[in-house]
């Protein structure tokens, strides 16, 4: 991190790699990834061409070194400039972060998303989306808003947002696109909780603009668009950017064809979920709600590299919240930090206001005091990466 952290350059911590076996991260790459190729392969009837390059993007990750990709696509330089130390090294010697991102990258490739020919622009995660966004479990949940339509403003915000945030635990890369490895039950007590910071940043009758940086699609983007409708119908804001991945990434990450798919979901939902789904598309055309994407999105750095376009737009925010666990990932850093380095100072370089929502799905987290600290890793439990403890961080 930069000399605007707490940390002194000489303290900064190693980056999170895939090589220790046992770890979290090197679960991701030797199981995690290959079963999900497997998943891809059986979701589409892809041609031998899309066989053939699954199958060596599996052999290369498993037994081989990092390759570049290939001469036709279109960003083959930009990714060899992102990372040149990598390639050439096996997968499991590269940072974790900048490797879940090339993977994904790479089965893009693989499936022919990007190149000339049939299947240029098919999402390979589209089948598992689309099964979740139809299943039972959603139908559930868009029914109880009903429960919530009558409750005071304040109770309200206060359920929505611990939705928006716990959403986060329907993570279709998270729990594999089958639906197994569920998380196991949810600890009520977030390990942080900066929720009352967050309001006070959004008084109601505010002329705020608030960025919400999108992260998993279906059970996880409902929420959230049911959150940044309360904000815009009891003026806590007054615009929301809501900013959403440029392509298929990490298998359940929001693009705008699923803010549409979710959006039909809801309109057609009866009751109190299908008036917020008119609310919100009436939202979008008159332009207090607008959908944005930056490629920076999909970029392997943390968001203390983010180019200044993108630094402008947010920095001109009233708050950004950050949703999910990659989003917190990029923006304290993919390190081994001490669990109770300040979050403030890791998040100063930050251009505004800035908050996380996100459940504990990998090794990192900052900003615990050491009381929680101690409690957590005194309860047995795998609490950084079982997907059950949740945390609310802000800073103003």
């Amino acid at each position: 991190m930069g000399d605007t952290t707490a940390t002194s350059r000489t303290e900064v911590p190693p980056v999170i790699t895939c090589r220790e076996p046992g770890s979290f991260a090197h679960g991701v790459m030797a199981e995690r990834h290959p079963a999900l190729i497997e998943q891809v392969r059986e979701a589409f009837p892809y041609g031998p061409a899309q066989h053939r390059a699954l199958d060596a993007l599996l052999h290369e990750i498993l037994h081989g070194v990092v390759e570049p990709l290939g001469p036709g696509s279109p960003d083959r330089e930009l990714w060899l400039g992102r990372g040149p130390e990598h390639f050439g090294r096996p997968w499991f010697d590269a940072p974790f972060l900048w490797a879940e991102s090339y993977f994904y990258r790479r089965l893009l490739e693989a499936v022919g998303y990007f190149g000339a020919g049939p299947w240029q622009g098919i999402d390979p995660f589209a089948t598992f989306k689309r099964a979740e966004l139809s299943g039972s479990t959603v139908e559930e949940e868009l029914r109880a808003l009903d429960d919530l339509a009558g409750a005071p403003a304040a109770e309200r915000a206060t359920a929505l947002l611990q939705a928006s945030l716990w959403g986060n635990r329907a993570d279709l890369g998270f729990r594999g696109p089958a639906g197994e490895s569920t998380p196991g039950e949810a600890d009520p007590g977030l390990v942080a909780d900066d929720s009352a910071a967050l309001w006070s940043l959004l008084p109601a009758g505010s002329p705020a603009t608030v960025a919400v940086i999108a992260d998993n699609t279906g059970r996880e983007l409902i929420p959230d668009l049911v959150l940044i409708d309360h904000l815009l119908r009891h003026g806590h804001a007054e615009r929301v950017a809501l900013h959403v991945k440029p392509s298929p990434y990490y298998v359940s990450d929001a693009m705008t064809a699923d803010v549409v798919d979710c959006l039909r979901r809801m309109s057609r939902a009866p009751g109190e979920a299908g008036a917020i789904g008119g609310r919100i598309r009436e939202a979008m055309g008159t332009g207090r709600i607008d959908v944005r994407t930056h490629a920076f999105f999909c970029a392997p750095y943390p968001y203390e590299r983010m180019p200044a376009d993108l630094r402008e737009e947010l920095g001109a925010a009233t708050l950004t919240i950050l949703k999910g666990d990659l989003n917190y990932r990029r923006l304290v850093g993919d390190r081994r930090w001490p669990a109770t380095t300040p979050f403030a100072g890791l998040t100063a370089y930050f251009p505004g206001a800035v908050a996380a929502l996100r459940t504990l799905k990998s090794d990192v987290v900052v900003g615990l005091d050491q009381e929680t600290l101690d409690r957590l890793e005194g309860s047995g439990r795998a609490w950084r990466t079982s997907g059950t403890h949740a945390l609310i961080q802000v800073r103003p």
